[in-house]
């Protein structure tokens, strides 16, 4: 390594040879390696038919035949590949070779192995020859020939070699069986296109006779019909991953805008990868840029930090790894060199041994909800409550499961993208979800955001915009929630999926599955400030207790500040969601740590899930809305005869309602009412811990509602009139309503 002008002038003592060799062949050594084993691999491969001759190349490959037999020629051929690879690990490859494709060609050469000393006959003093297999191939074959014989011997290798070729190829088997089923369908809409059935005489005679056709001089267009309403049709172009598994009721795919390109261009990288060693070997910094990842928002630089020359006392020179803290702190000065209104360092990326730099595109990418429903990642949840959050900076699609969260926390600023995130995943979810699957809860206090979906088949009710109302909701949440645990005990079952499972084997018609119910509160500050103890109580109680019986909060607010995001509430939420924020300490209260102040905003975000150490920065889905219009509309035409669900906390809010109006503890003396066959005032005010004007206020309350016998003289005890078994606030309501 170079040394820096002040270490020049402080040392005087000249390098030695060995010295100078090591300090320049240490940062190639990972590609010094590679070439040598490629050369060797190449003298091996050609030494093999006898092009090359030499004392310790006729006893090396003599082995290599007699241990894998043609076997050889391959895998001397993928190590000249291999070390050509590491050789050239510091150029950027247009290709990508991952793990499992290197374990498909090992399996491929093993099975090989074995099928050919199989399939050729050869014995044990031919594999010592070096034909067929060789004695790798005898290996593996003859013990499983000897103990299954050579039909099921033969199959179970040709097998291992069929997936190891999938492996190479990327296929699994599901997109095989996919793909077979798209060639049945499309051979059976073939079928139906070239023989229709056959009418019979009844729907002959019903058709009318055919319309005279017009005169060939006619100028003026002849009308066209009107169209129909639109109904989505599935068809094979454009299928998701799974269409087997998806209901033809569902909404298709072709509902959704298809995604387009993203990444900066290879001069613009270049520049910038220029930039950036130059900028920090200005300041003393020897580093390097190893990788290169491009996202929809940025592109990270994934930088690998040199060595440093220092001098000991005694003269001789020391090698220093540079600290990463000394690349994070020229935050400031990477972003002006790159003139770029926010960078973002991650020192380490977590699992990869390089400081991440997050440099913005020129221009944003928009991420659409089709390709990452389409892609592999979200096919591998393989659950109702999946949701695409977007792309992370490789470009990787980037899905979640709501049920695994169990609750998500969502802050950032106005502007930053909360909103959209909102409308996003709604129209994710029922998107692959019937209303019998999924119900939906929304709470709007801003009053404009999530009313587009008033009259969905999956909504409860409908938007609920009053604060009020949504503490009612909560409460109804919480009461629901204690329901299917009591229903959940009466069937020994420990979840909802272990329930709906018992349920779908029960012959009684009145036992029906349970429905995941998705809870989404736009602003949480407003709910805070007017009923901060009713909310927090009833949230915390919801997060910790409602995973098991289906039900799943997704809470945004534009205010992360500890008075509405309290430590409870952060206890419960472990995965969060944060967008652009204002400052550091607001991505301390929402993340735990800082970074959130650094994205860019129109989606950019960061997210921390409960099972990862680190946030990862996302760029989120945006869905418009044409998109959420057809969505809404399809479902609209599957079920023409749909009734809107009635609000379920009407008749809650209405008591909460009137005990405000009478006395909190009046629903309290009820119970205590319904308990005992005589009470008093004198009862009510031990048993409710209250003074005596007020106890008697709540007796005459309970007298006016029936509950209890006429006023006796002296302050005697009244007799009850109701039983445990009744409920008066539900029968005054309904003799209200």
């Amino acid at each position: 390594m170079a040394r820096s002008r002040s270490q020049r002038k402080d040392d005087k003592s000249p390098l030695t040879w060995d010295e100078w060799v090591i300090n320049a062949l240490l940062p190639w050594r990972k590609e010094i390696g590679g070439v040598i084993l490629f050369m060797l691999a190449v003298i091996t491969l050609l030494a093999l038919p006898g092009f090359t001759e030499a004392g310790w190349l006729g006893w090396w490959t003599s082995l290599l035949r007699q241990l894998f037999g043609w076997g050889a020629y391959p895998l001397c051929l993928s190590a000249a590949l291999g070390g050509l690879h590491i050789a050239l690990s510091k150029v950027e490859r247009p290709y990508h070779i991952t793990v499992s494709q290197v374990i498909g060609f090992e399996l491929i050469l093993l099975t090989s192995l074995p099928l050919s000393h199989q399939f050729t006959g050869s014995s044990l003093p031919d594999a010592y020859l070096g034909r067929g297999g060789g004695l790798v191939g005898w290996a593996l074959s003859s013990p499983l020939l000897d103990f299954f014989g050579p039909l099921l011997t033969g199959l179970f290798y040709l097998s291992l070699l069929v997936y190891g070729i999938g492996l190479i190829a990327q296929i699994g088997w599901r997109d095989v069986l996919d793909s077979l089923r798209q060639t049945s369908d499309v051979l059976a809409e073939i079928a139906a296109t070239v023989a229709p059935p056959p009418r019979t005489l009844e729907e002959e005679s019903l058709e009318p006779p055919p319309a005279p056709s017009p005169p060939a001089n006619l100028a003026t267009p002849l009308p066209r019909p009107p169209a129909a309403p639109y109904v989505s049709q599935p068809t094979v172009a454009g299928s998701i991953a799974s269409p087997s598994r998806r209901s033809r009721r569902l909404p298709h795919i072709s509902l959704l805008e298809p995604g387009g390109s993203f990444g900066l261009p290879e001069t613009e990288i270049e520049r910038k990868k220029q930039i950036i060693e130059q900028t920090l070997q200005d300041f003393g910094i020897p580093a390097s840029v190893t990788e290169i990842r491009r996202g929809p928002t940025v592109t990270q630089f994934g930088v690998e930090p040199g060595y440093l020359e220092r001098t000991d006392p005694e003269g001789e020179i020391q090698l220093k790894k540079i600290r990463i803290g000394q690349i994070a702190a020229l935050q400031k000065d990477l972003a002006l060199a790159l003139a770029v209104t926010r960078l973002r360092i991650q020192a380490p990326i977590p699992g990869r041994g390089v400081v991440g730099i997050e440099v913005p595109n020129d221009d944003i990418s928009m991420v659409r909800l089709r390709p990452i429903i389409e892609s592999m990642e979200f096919g591998r949840l393989q659950s109702p409550l999946a949701v695409g959050l977007g792309r992370d900076v490789t470009g990787t699609a980037v899905a979640v499961d709501l049920a695994r969260l169990p609750h998500l926390l969502i802050a950032g600023t106005t502007g930053s993208g909360k909103s959209v995130c909102l409308n996003a995943m709604v129209a994710n979810l029922v998107f692959n979800n019937s209303p019998d699957e999924l119900h939906l809860i929304m709470i709007d206090p801003k009053k404009v955001e999530l009313i587009r979906f008033n009259g969905l088949p999956h909504l409860i009710g409908g938007v609920e915009v009053e604060a009020d109302r949504a503490v009612g909701v909560l409460r109804w949440l919480t009461a629901e929630m204690d329901r299917r645990y009591e229903t959940f005990a009466q069937f020994n079952a420990r979840n909802i999926l272990s329930y709906n499972r018992r349920a779908a084997q029960h012959d009684s018609p009145e036992v029906k599955p349970l429905p995941y119910i998705v809870v989404l509160i736009d602003e949480l500050a407003d709910l805070m400030h007017t009923y901060p103890g009713d909310v927090e109580r009833t949230l915390c109680r919801l997060a910790q207790m409602a995973r098991a019986t289906g039900i799943h909060l997704v809470v945004a607010t534009q205010r992360p500040s500890t008075d509405v995001i309290t430590g409870l509430i952060k206890a419960n939420f472990p995965a969060r969601l944060s967008f652009s924020v204002a400052s550091s300490t607001d991505s301390r209260v929402i993340l735990d740590s800082v970074g959130a102040e650094q994205l860019l905003g129109k989606g950019d975000m960061l997210f921390l899930s409960p099972e990862a150490s680190a946030p990862v920065r996302v760029q989120g889905v945006f869905v418009d809305d044409d998109e959420v219009n057809r969505i809404v509309t399809h479902w609209h035409n599957a079920l023409p005869n749909f009734e809107p669900m009635a609000a379920p906390w009407e008749s809650l809010i209405a008591k909460y309602a009137l005990l405000d109006e009478t006395d909190p503890l009046l629903e309290t003396a009820i119970e205590i009412a319904k308990k005992q066959d005589n009470i008093s005032t004198s009862l009510l005010q031990r048993r409710l811990r209250v003074g005596f004007p007020r106890a008697a206020r709540i007796m005459e309350y309970l007298h006016e509602m029936g509950l209890v016998e006429d006023p006796e003289t002296g302050g005697k005890t009244r007799r009850t009139l109701v039983d445990e078994e009744d409920d008066p606030l539900d029968e005054i309501l309904f003799d209200d309503d």
